[in-house]
């Protein structure tokens, strides 16, 4: 009686644990681990303080194109520079048009709402965590 209590309680446990839904795997797009912070407070990441507004960062530590920040107006995305539906190539950096994404290989647009195109892959997101005036990017 008490296995089956101990591996009722186990599996309740297993089976109750969540990834809120956080889902990153994309086969043109290596996992890269990593984390960065950004201050609201410099002029460079000052836009991120107003809606419907991106700042593109490409330092070595985030991968091979770099990432999008975008403030949505209730919260903040953090997205993959390389197109989502593209092997990593010489054109497969995505560009900033608005509040989309533009690859110009196939000239496919995403939502920074969304991370959403028509596409098989959506964006790879990443997770933001805003502290005070500092943002943090992770995977």
């Amino acid at each position: 009686m008490k296995k089956i209590i101990s591996l009722s309680l186990l599996c309740l446990l297993f089976f109750s644990c969540s990834d809120n839904g956080f889902k990153n795997n994309n086969p043109y797009i290596p996992n890269y681990n990593f984390s960065i912070t950004f201050d609201l407070n410099y002029p460079a990441y000052s836009k991120l303080n107003y809606a419907s507004n991106a700042v593109y960062y490409a330092g070595p530590e985030v991968g091979p194109k770099g990432i999008y920040v975008f403030y949505t107006g209730s919260g903040y995305n953090a997205f993959d520079a390389a197109c989502p539906n593209q092997a990593l190539s010489s054109c497969s950096t995505l560009t900033l048009n608005g509040i989309n994404l533009v690859c110009p290989c196939d000239k496919e647009e995403y939502s920074l709402f969304t991370g959403q195109g028509k596409l098989q892959y959506p964006l790879k997101q990443y997770r933001v965590e805003k502290i005070g005036n500092i943002l943090r990017v992770y995977n």
